[in-house]
């Protein structure tokens, strides 16, 4: 979208200009640029959730309404992490052909799209169709929001990047928590409770789609740029991705916190209310672990991009997960606000792994391939864990065994995680 002759604070690669090279934008155009970008990062994140939690607010009147079976449900629990991951991988061949702006444009266009046919879908199929065109627009977005940090902001990645996980944050708990409110407030039909968030998703089109507008308008004046970016493209080959250890330690570390916080938000009121805990309880419960990585998501890019090894914030992460899953084991309903909070921080290694997608490259399309394996990878791991999790429930009839798994589960989380917060790129083992 944006190259490097308007991009707000990135620095001009060190290279001879080309005669047809446009002047260099205006302070002022700089700002105004900068601040327009800085919206579409926060409105893009917020959206990157609610398709997901709205739906779990609802999914019984859905199923209801559209005579869905229990079964079928159980599928289109799993179906995002499998469009994350199946998606996700297209997202560095687009970027390469149309740019990264133009790609998460047309990926909130997508969610827009998805979220506004979806509630007015008479059967499963078509539900589940117009469910996976707005989760492939998440996917590419998802792969794609660490690589406008990098590009735009290099000198502000851990910034930048708390800022649009808090956003993110942000939109999953509102979304989780606002869908019924808002459904009663709307009469009580299901449809008008979800298609709202089709309004919400409109509205992040549009600083992108200012951006892509200003960028086709200008094309013909940078055409210098384009041939700048072409020298730079094939001057620096591509990382071979599948080569780096720290890609694997990064993707396996991805998608093991993704794990644990599927299963906290799919199964966490459940362990509470069979422990006795009212289910008004277990709700907040759920809210409280949730909103924990709203001020969380900002803080902790901030003081990794400051390490050189994130390995001691893995660590840390780890422990409060591991005390959250033994006090959920030993006393569930005793300590449950405390354990609430523990596995809310433990849940921020999904802010941290972001901001180590973005550290563990050199360049841009380092950090375009990087995203791409580490999240399809890791989406693609984390499938299993809330299936397994319901299966151990059912045939041993409690919790041991469940809260067992999750918190073995959280060591190789922690090895892997030192492994990928060490201090090298991708670039250094391809």
């Amino acid at each position: 979208m944006l190259d490097e002759t308007t991009a707000p604070l990135s620095p001009r690669e060190d290279v001879s200009p080309a005669p047809a090279d446009p002047p260099a934008p205006s302070p002022r155009t700089t700002v105004w640029l900068t601040r327009l970008l800085v919206v579409g990062l926060v409105l893009a994140a917020v959206n990157l959730r609610p398709a997901i939690t709205s739906l779990g607010a609802l999914l019984e009147d859905i199923r209801a309404g559209l005579h869905m079976s229990g079964s079928v449900a159980g599928v289109l629990t799993s179906v995002p992490a499998l469009c994350f991951a199946v998606f996700g991988v297209t997202a560095p061949r687009l970027a390469r052909r149309f740019g990264p702006g133009a790609v998460v444009c047309a990926g909130m266009v997508a969610i827009t799209a998805g979220l506004l046919i979806r509630p007015f879908t008479n059967g499963t199929v078509a539900f589940l169709a117009a469910s996976g065109l707005a989760l492939m627009g998440i996917a590419v977005s998802n792969v794609l929001m660490p690589v406008i940090v990098k590009r735009y902001f290099p000198d502000r990645v851990g910034t930048m990047t708390g800022l649009y996980s808090m956003s993110l944050s942000a939109g999953t708990a509102v979304a989780a928590a606002a869908t019924v409110p808002m459904t009663t407030a709307l009469g009580g039909s299901w449809r008008l409770g979800l298609g709202i968030w089709a309004v919400v998703a409109a509205v992040a089109v549009l600083p992108w789609a200012v951006l892509l507008v200003r960028d086709r308008r200008s094309a013909a004046t940078r055409a210098g740029g384009a041939a700048r970016q072409r020298r730079e493209r094939a001057a620096a080959p591509a990382p071979r991705i599948a080569r780096s250890r720290t890609a694997w330690a990064l993707g396996c570390f991805f998608g093991l916190q993704a794990t644990g916080a599927y299963i906290t938000m799919g199964w966490m009121p459940q362990i509470f209310r069979d422990a006795g805990v009212s289910a008004g309880t277990a709700g907040l419960l759920l809210a409280v672990t949730m909103v924990m990585g709203v001020p969380l998501a900002f803080v902790i890019p901030r003081l990794a991009t400051r390490m050189k090894n994130q390995g001691p914030i893995v660590i840390a992460l780890g422990a409060c997960g591991l005390t959250g899953y033994a006090g959920l084991f030993l006393a569930p309903a005793a300590g449950a606000w405390v354990w609430a909070v523990l596995l809310g921080v433990s849940n921020c290694a999904f802010p941290l792994a972001l901001t180590m997608i973005g550290m563990r490259a050199r360049t841009g399309p380092g950090v375009v391939r990087l995203s791409a394996f580490a999240q399809s990878t890791g989406y693609l791991i984390s499938i299993p864990g809330p299936l397994l999790v319901g299966v151990l429930y059912q045939h041993s009839g409690g919790w041991e065994l469940p809260i067992m798994l999750m918190g073995g589960l959280m060591v190789p989380q922690i090895v892997l995680g030192v492994v990928a917060g060490r201090d090298r790129t991708i670039e250094d083992e391809c």
